[in-house]
C-alpha cells in the first residue's frame, strides 16, 4: 500500500504562498509605487488622503479576491441593500436590529459577568428560561428596563440610558 506524498486540504492552495508573498511585499513599496499598484487591481486612481496602511490592506484584499474569490452574491446584495438605506433622504430603515438567525448567540458582559443568550424561532432563551424579547432579557441582568437590542449592540443606545451611540471603534456604553 502506497501513502499520498501530500493530503488535499481546503487552506493549502498552490497559490497561497504567492498571495502571502505578493502582500508581504506591499510592505515595502513606496507610497507611489502602492499607488501604482492599486490602479493596476483597482483601475481607478486610489482616493485622496488614503493612509498608506489602507492602501495596503485594499490592495491586500484585491490580491486575495483574485485568488480565493469574493464575497457571495447574498453578501454583495446585502451590502448594496445597506448602502442604498443610508443614502436615502428618509435615512435609515425603521428595523429593529438586524434579522437574528435561530441559533445565533448573543453576548454581553455586565456587571463582571459575562451574559449569553441565545436566538430560538420564536425568541430568546436566558439561562434555560424563554424571553419574548431581548428587552427582558436585559431587564432580567441589568435589573432595569433598558432596549434589549442596544443592550446588546444590535442598535444605538439612546442617550436617555445613559449610553452614547456606538462608534465605528466598537465603544459603546459603559458596563455599568
Amino acid at each position: 500500500m502506497t501513502k499520498p506524498t501530500s493530503i488535499p486540504h481546503s487552506s493549502t492552495n498552490s497559490q497561497a504562498p504567492d498571495v502571502a508573498g505578493e502582500i508581504a511585499a506591499l510592505l515595502e513599496l513606496e507610497p507611489e509605487q502602492l499607488r501604482v499598484t492599486w490602479r493596476r487591481h483597482y483601475r481607478v486612481p486610489p482616493p485622496r488622503g488614503l493612509s498608506r496602511d489602507m492602501l495596503i490592506r485594499a490592495i491586500a484584499y484585491k490580491l486575495q479576491e483574485h485568488t480565493f474569490g469574493g464575497l457571495s452574491k447574498s453578501t454583495l446584495r446585502r451590502l448594496t441593500t445597506l448602502a442604498r438605506t443610508l443614502e436615502s433622504p428618509e435615512g435609515p430603515s425603521h428595523e429593529p436590529y438586524p434579522s437574528l438567525k435561530p441559533g445565533t448567540k448573543l453576548v454581553r458582559e455586565w456587571g463582571g459577568a459575562t451574559h449569553t443568550v441565545l436566538v430560538l424561532d420564536d425568541g430568546f432563551e436566558y439561562l434555560g428560561q424563554p424571553y419574548a424579547s431581548l428587552t427582558k432579557v436585559a431587564a432580567v441582568i441589568t435589573g432595569l428596563h433598558r432596549s434589549g437590542p442596544a443592550f446588546f449592540g444590535l442598535k444605538r443606545a439612546k442617550a436617555r440610558f445613559g449610553g452614547r451611540p456606538r462608534s465605528s471603534d466598537g465603544e459603546g456604553a459603559g458596563n455599568g
